[in-house]
């Protein structure tokens, strides 16, 4: 039988888990940005995960958490977002890699390697410059200790249960709005919003799973959770295929065709994965035909 003490403890605990649970992502994110030479970008990576996981968790407790939340919460996305451009060029790199070893044309995978080393050369001078301008990314680590700081001064033991429970229902039904926009917009954005949302509402599930509390809202279908990163990939391909494309005109041409295809692919097997989930897997109001992709300009990560 349940332990009502034991119960009553794990409430009682849970708004001191959940800060614990933000500040171990913080304090993770430092150590991931403190990495050197050919472990640069996957710390990067690696640290940003982390920044967006202590930001999913700011955003359950929003105003409870007082005054102060807003301005962390603001500085956190900042931060994030000044590493993006370095994330994007490795990301470009890891997503070249990616498809190809999915590819089964020998034309399209000749094409994707040579992509791939032109995308790899391009990383390696842009890590080259933020290097130069932010030594051993000294100065962001700087800020993401203060940025500690504020986020571990914050009022964690406002935050009661039920409140959380909310938050995360409310966060879920976002997920179902941006999921019913994706498909029925059909852009790029619309898309990744979609997935920025999907992707949110499981770090906040898996936070609060750690902190003890059983969440009620689910998560999204992981089948199609995984069609969206794939999605994305695509999405973060095309928007490298821009008049500030690193490849040479024809790739630049080819590869775009080449995104187009695979992107309008990716979002019919979305499709199928929702029918057959029932529409359990996002909103089941969205109509059933899918768009053809629009091209859109879009940032990998905008939280």
């Amino acid at each position: 039988m349940p332990d009502p003490a034991a119960d009553s403890a794990a409430v009682a605990n849970l708004p001191l888990a959940v800060r614990d649970y933000a500040l171990g992502e913080l304090d993770a994110a430092a150590v991931q940005l403190a990495r050197r030479g050919g472990r640069l970008h996957e710390g990067v990576h690696q640290a940003r995960k982390s920044l967006r996981r202590a930001r999913a968790v700011l955003a359950l407790g929003d105003r409870a958490l007082g005054p102060g939340m807003g301005l962390v919460d603001r500085e956190l996305r900042r931060l994030n977002r000044g590493l993006s451009t370095l994330r994007d060029a490795h990301a470009l790199v890891e997503t070249l890699d990616r498809l190809a070893a999915r590819s089964p044309d020998p034309e399209a995978l000749r094409l994707l390697r040579r992509a791939r080393r032109v995308a790899a050369s391009a990383r390696a001078e842009h890590a080259r410059r933020v290097l130069v301008a932010d030594p051993g990314l000294a100065g962001r680590r700087a800020l993401l200790a203060v940025l500690r700081a504020g986020a571990a001064a914050l009022d964690w033991p406002r935050l009661q249960a039920e409140d959380l429970q909310r938050a995360v229902a409310a966060s879920r039904a976002r997920m179902e709005r941006a999921g019913a926009r994706a498909r029925a917009e059909g852009d790029d954005e619309a898309w990744h919003r979609w997935r920025r949302r999907a992707r949110r509402l499981s770090q906040q599930r898996r936070a609060l799973k750690t902190a003890g509390l059983k969440v009620r809202a689910p998560d999204l279908d992981r089948r199609i959770a995984e069609r969206l990163g794939v999605a994305q990939d695509l999405a973060l391909l095309l928007d490298h295929c821009g008049r500030d494309s690193p490849f040479a005109p024809d790739d630049r041409k080819a590869l775009r065709r080449y995104g187009r295809d695979q992107q309008a692919r990716a979002r019919r097997r979305i499709e199928a994965a929702l029918m057959e989930s029932g529409g359990r897997g996002s909103a089941a109001s969205a109509p059933s035909q899918p768009m053809a992709p629009k091209s859109a300009s879009t940032d990998a990560d905008r939280t």
